[in-house]
């Protein structure tokens, strides 16, 4: 059989605990939550991905050759990654797509998109 309790009377204390003897809890000051918290998981996943490592800097090129190049090298020589190297520098290439989201200009979306083409002609998958 349930039993509910009922207060008996108001406390003159603010946040007193209903049970008697025990001190209110104590408050704790929020934390402010910065980008680097998780609260952007993708820029963590960036910062510390363990599929591969890629060359600093290489989405900022505007040159779809050259990107899918290093991406590629990259690919190839990473011992971390969990498929195969194609698979593994489309889905980077994707990912940073991704992140981006309507932050992308329309130009360097199809920079990428070319450097995906460029990838396909590279890993010989056309």
């Amino acid at each position: 059989m349930k039993t509910t309790r009922k207060s008996t009377g108001s406390s003159s204390r603010r946040g007193a605990s209903a049970s008697k003897g025990r001190a209110p809890a104590k408050r704790r000051a929020a934390k402010r939550r910065t980008p680097r918290d998780g609260r952007k998981w993708s820029a963590k996943v960036t910062r510390t991905s363990d599929a591969m490592t890629l060359e600093k800097d290489i989405f900022k090129s505007n040159d779809p050759k050259k990107i899918a190049r290093s991406v590629k090298r990259s690919s190839e020589h990473s011992h971390r990654r969990k498929t195969n190297p194609y698979r593994s520098a489309v889905s980077m290439i994707s990912f940073f797509e991704n992140r981006a989201g309507s932050n992308l200009s329309a130009s360097k979306r199809r920079t990428l998109q070319a450097a995906k083409q460029e990838l396909k002609k590279a890993f010989h998958r056309e």
